[in-house]
């Protein structure tokens, strides 16, 4: 049995990006995005079970584009859901490892160090986060008023975010609300805690034309 199953979500539509293609679509360096981000992980751990989520009506489109990039690393691809949650409840169904890692299809620029911090991280924490201190200064902004606040006490929250299968499967019981924003938030509710590990800067998250534009420059340079 695999001892991490990795599933990589790709289930937005990419509004902020503009045009018809969703964003883990579009190509870096002649090549999807999505398959950048899944070589990563297969780079890193070739023995870790890759489970993708798409939404049903973009999985001939992803075939076709495996097909055309002769693109045949191992992985396996589920139906995404409505939202985030649903798509991790269903690809939960699929996961064989011990450990599960959940990835955002459009991160892909995590390096091997996060990926090692989190990899040792889950193994003794059972439940650990990439993230990074924040460089600019924040305000907390009310209905008439904004007020700074103390940036040492905050942190930018990345992925991949890992935990012990065990302990998803009990936080996905929970049934979902908006106030979810991510896994570790689902599993903290269901009253785990969340060990901090440390992340990468080039690690972002591409929603927006700008956010395309420097993850060009990453890969050329």
């Amino acid at each position: 049995m695999n001892k991490f199953s990795v599933i990589i979500t790709a289930g937005g539509i990419g509004k902020r990006m503009g045009g018809d293609l969703p964003k883990q679509f579009l190509e870096l360096n002649n090549l999807p995005m999505l398959m950048h981000t899944l070589r990563i992980f297969h780079d890193f751990d070739p023995s870790a079970q890759l489970i993708l989520t798409l939404p049903a009506e973009w999985q001939e489109y992803w075939a076709t584009l495996c097909a055309k990039h002769q693109f045949n690393l191992p992985h396996q691809v589920v139906d995404g859901g409505k939202e985030r949650y649903h798509s991790i409840q269903n690809a939960l169904n699929y996961c064989q490892g011990d450990y599960v890692a959940i990835h955002d299809g459009v991160r892909p620029f995590v390096d091997q160090k996060t990926l090692m911090n989190c990899w040792n991280g889950v193994q003794e924490f059972g439940a650990v986060i990439p993230v990074l201190d924040l460089k600019e200064s924040l305000r907390k902004v009310g209905e008439n008023e904004s007020n700074s606040v103390n940036r040492s006490e905050f942190r930018i929250v990345q992925t991949p975010q890992c935990f012990k299968k065990d302990i998803l499967l009990v936080a996905y019981q929970k049934s979902f609300h908006e106030g979810i924003t991510d896994d570790a938030s689902l599993v903290e509710e269901a009253g785990y805690a969340i060990h901090l590990v440390e992340g990468n800067e080039q690690n972002i998250k591409i929603t927006t034309p700008t956010d395309l534009r420097f993850a060009d420059f990453l890969l050329r340079s």
